[in-house]
């Protein structure tokens, strides 16, 4: 993750990483079984913990890979892994969706978690804190603005798929895959040549 970086730049990357569009399906299908009154709020609350385990990963996510003793470099190949897997299931998704089926009414997963918080996400956080922790308001800022915006159209998720359709939204899901498969090559291949320098300094 460069250090020039713009806060715009890394709201939009945390954006398609949280991929509002493609959680769209997955989201009405799990509110499905909730009582109608209940969904909005379910939704809201399933929002905020996500975001409070975003915000814990941006603050605390340099204590955690100090503490386990991991380099930025091994942070940014295994978040370019993890991102280049979500961003190929999102291009062929399997049958029951990207995270599967749930009963009952969801609490934290797969909603908060892994659908809003996901793995990349909470990756990418930790990365731009520890490329440049000098900007932490910057990356909060980021954060926020990536969240307001995919709560903006999670909340709307019953509009939008009534308007744009099965086939829009799947589309769409699949563009913002290749964009992020493109984003995972990118940061996979920072972290390659940052260890390559850091090899050769030692």
């Amino acid at each position: 993750m460069e250090n020039s970086m713009s806060t715009l730049s890394a709201g939009i990357l945390l954006f398609l990483i949280m991929d509002p569009l493609g959680n769209i399906p997955l989201f009405l299908s799990l509110l499905r079984n909730v009582r109608k009154e209940r969904r909005r709020l379910v939704l809201v609350r399933e929002l905020l913990i996500a975001l409070v385990v975003l915000f814990a990963f941006l603050f605390g996510g340099q204590y955690l890979l100090h503490l386990l003793q991991l380099k930025q470099e091994s942070v940014s190949i295994a978040g370019g892994i993890v991102l280049f897997l979500i961003g190929v299931r999102m291009i062929f998704p399997p049958q029951h969706g990207i995270f599967g089926d749930a009963e009952g009414e969801p609490f934290i997963v797969p909603m908060a978690i892994p659908a809003v918080a996901g793995p990349s996400t909470m990756a990418a956080v930790m990365l731009l804190a520890n490329s440049n922790p000098g900007r932490t308001a910057d990356w909060s800022a980021a954060l926020f603005l990536a969240w307001l915006a995919t709560a903006f159209i999670l909340l709307s998720s019953t509009y939008l798929f009534r308007w744009l359709g099965t086939s829009v939204l799947t589309a769409l899901e699949r563009l913002m895959g290749m964009l992020l498969v493109a984003l995972s090559v990118q940061m996979f291949l920072d972290g390659v040549v940052a260890y390559v320098r850091l090899a050769g300094v030692h």
